[in-house]
């Protein structure tokens, strides 16, 4: 009988993906309106956290915006793709902490940070996990390096958006370690994070619909309310 081949750590994005995840398009409907839920989830960020990860930071476009909202000492992004890597690193270089340093920029796995056990305040990570082959690993790595107390922030597309026709027309991922959002939320709790059901949310957006939303905006045709979700927020607490 032969073997299953193994999953590659990191599997390179399309041209497409490349150039949507720089677009304003992405900015302003996808990384701020998760930001902008997050904050609602829980109230209580809206504090200063002394340091602050990007698990999988991409071309830099979340450091300002992590920078301004949770005024961190230190910030760092982390990221596999040395491309982006490079992209982030000039991104990070016009973002000034509250310590008046510059953030900075990592390359490393998202199974791997070469971080201290109990060493950060926030982690973020945003629309990375479903690009993760070990998924397990990199939970696992979240929950190690927060300290008691620090919070996860967690907004990720499911296995019904990323099996979607137009995403495997448009994007690359690992198809084989995608997960519904239940999945999610108990992959989350099973590191022996704290996430209550208020600090939840599946978003219905328009752009993580197949039809891009055109049914309900030009049909007038609501979505059905029971449906398998395409996205999942979640605010969750390393007790």
């Amino acid at each position: 009988m032969s073997q299953a081949r193994p999953l590659p750590d990191y599997i390179p994005e399309t041209e497409f993906g490349d150039w949507f995840l720089q677009t304003r398009t992405w900015d302003v409907h996808v990384l701020e309106v998760a930001l902008r839920d997050l904050d609602r989830l829980d109230p209580s960020l809206r504090t200063a956290h002394p340091v602050v990860i990007d698990v999988g930071c991409g071309w830099g476009g979340s450091l300002r915006k992590l920078n301004e909202r949770f005024r961190p000492e230190r910030l760092v992004g982390f990221d596999i793709a040395p491309k982006m890597v490079e992209a982030a690193t000039r991104e990070a270089a016009r973002v000034r902490t509250a310590a008046g340093q510059p953030a900075q920029v990592v390359q490393a796995s998202s199974a791997a940070l070469p971080l201290p056990d109990a060493s950060v305040d926030l982690v973020f990570c945003h629309q990375t996990f479903h690009h993760l082959v070990d998924q397990d690993r990199a939970i696992a790595e979240f929950f190690r390096v927060l300290r008691p107390g620090g919070k996860l922030l967690f907004a990720e597309s499911t296995r019904r958006y990323i099996h979607s026709w137009v995403i495997r027309l448009l994007f690359r991922h690992p198809m084989e370690v995608q997960k519904t959002a239940p999945e999610y939320l108990a992959l989350v709790r099973a590191a022996g994070f704290a996430v209550p059901d208020a600090q939840v949310s599946h978003p219905f957006l328009w752009w993580s619909r197949e039809d891009l939303g055109l049914v309900e905006r030009v049909l007038r045709i609501k979505p059905p309310a029971v449906r398998e979700e395409t996205l999942i927020n979640l605010v969750a607490t390393r007790p």
